[in-house]
């Protein structure tokens, strides 16, 4: 299973792999965010697909699954109740609701409709975010 990886000290904050998510899905939003830390370093948000991931564990619809076969966890809108336990539940504070309906959590979804993978990845300048290979649990 391959894992987004994110180099803090390559990522200069230029918000790119945010504008490549939104352009990705044809969105006005992002599946993931740039935050400034503590130590005032830049610092990309993604969906980590955690193992035990608490999104599907509280998903009362069955909308937040975890894909056994590739280790991510999956979203299907219409399966979604709109709850919002995913994003309580979220140890990562990742998911979000999306701001024009209210109705869709914004998940990451590792551009898998696209053949070359995450945008975020291929279009990040510094190589701050790259992709990398972890053993599945």
């Amino acid at each position: 299973m391959k894992r987004i990886k994110i180099d803090r000290s390559k990522c200069i904050g230029c918000l790119t792999c945010v504008s490549a998510c939104m352009v990705a899905h044809d969105s006005a939003e992002s599946r993931n965010r740039v935050v400034i830390s503590s130590d005032m370093k830049f610092s990309p948000i993604f969906c980590r697909n955690c193992d035990l991931p608490e999104c599907v564990y509280t998903c009362m619809s069955g909308a937040m699954r975890k894909d056994l076969e590739t280790g991510y966890v999956t979203y299907d809108k219409n399966k979604c109740a709109s709850c919002y336990m995913c994003i309580m539940a979220c140890p990562y504070g990742v998911l979000k609701e999306d701001k024009e309906t209210k109705q869709e959590i914004m998940k990451c979804d590792m551009c898998a409709d696209l053949p070359d993978g995450p945008q975020c990845v291929a279009k990040c300048p510094m190589a701050a975010i790259t992709l990398e290979e972890v053993e599945s649990r």
